[in-house]
């Protein structure tokens, strides 16, 4: 007889096993005897190898589905325009986006991590602590009241490649929003300034909006009396000039999930 079959063989049907012939004097002919095989054992432990390795094969799919299946997400990570200053939660920048990311059908959570004040380097001292293990993605909008304070651009520019920094190496794609200096500072200040956020996407392949303002800035109607902070009626206007490139961070996102 042949040796018994390796594992990976036993995924194929067993062949019979060649018969031998005996052959006796008692006899005047001589007899074939019937082949041997596994018979009904060989086949229960055919039938049990391909079992295992159909869990072998469906386990990391059955992962994967559980990965993508997971609602993504995503933590808005700023200041006082992040927030909602003066609004009820339920009105602030990261609700609404959550919300009108849901109307689309996307299953997200969009966490609130905005301190009012907060500036690049505050938001960096606290980053680790803000945003947790599992978060997909984050949104950095820091840098408006580094601008209000006159700080110098180069710290706010370390700062920010610090936090992108850290966070990609924790895996966490990133968008970055960036913000505008106001005239009475100066040109050279607004151009270093400026220059900041572009620079800073482009090198780190980051999803950009070059303006967290956009559509609102010096609009009485949609800024508090302090001139600085949307209203609610603002934030659902920064909220649909936004979405799309939200919509694009998710796409990196579910990509990612779909690679491992």
């Amino acid at each position: 007889t042949r040796a018994a079959p390796r594992p990976s063989e036993r995924l194929m049907p067993a062949s019979a096993m060649a018969g031998r012939i005996a052959c006796e004097e008692s006899f005047m002919r001589s007899r074939t005897v019937a082949p041997r095989s596994y018979g009904n054992w060989g086949r229960l432990v055919q039938r049990l190898a391909a079992l295992m390795f159909a869990a072998m094969m469906s386990g990391p799919v059955a992962a994967q589905d559980r990965v993508q299946e997971r609602p993504i997400r995503i933590v808005a990570f700023g200041d006082s325009l992040m927030a909602g200053y003066q609004l009820a939660m339920k009105d602030a920048f990261p609700a609404k986006l959550e919300s009108a990311l849901k109307a689309k059908g996307l299953d997200v959570q969009v966490a609130n991590a905005g301190v009012s004040g907060d500036t690049s380097s505050g938001g960096l001292s606290r980053l680790d602590w803000s945003v947790p293990d599992g978060t997909d993605a984050v949104i950095v909008e820091l840098g408006a009241n580094d601008m209000l304070r006159g700080i110098d651009p180069k710290v706010t520019r370390a700062a920010l490649e610090q936090i992108v920094g850290k966070l990609k190496q924790r895996g966490i794609e990133v968008m970055l929003c960036g913000m505008l200096a106001a005239p009475n500072y100066g040109e050279a200040y607004a151009k270093e300034f400026n220059a900041i956020y572009p620079e800073l996407a482009s090198a780190n392949n980051l999803v950009f909006y070059p303006f967290f303002l956009d559509g609102i800035a010096a609009d009485a109607k949609l800024n508090q009396r302090d001139g600085l902070h949307p209203t609610e009626a603002g934030v659902d206007t920064i909220v649909t000039r936004i979405t799309p490139k939200v919509e694009e961070l998710i796409a990196r996102i579910r990509a990612k999930r779909g690679n491992r």
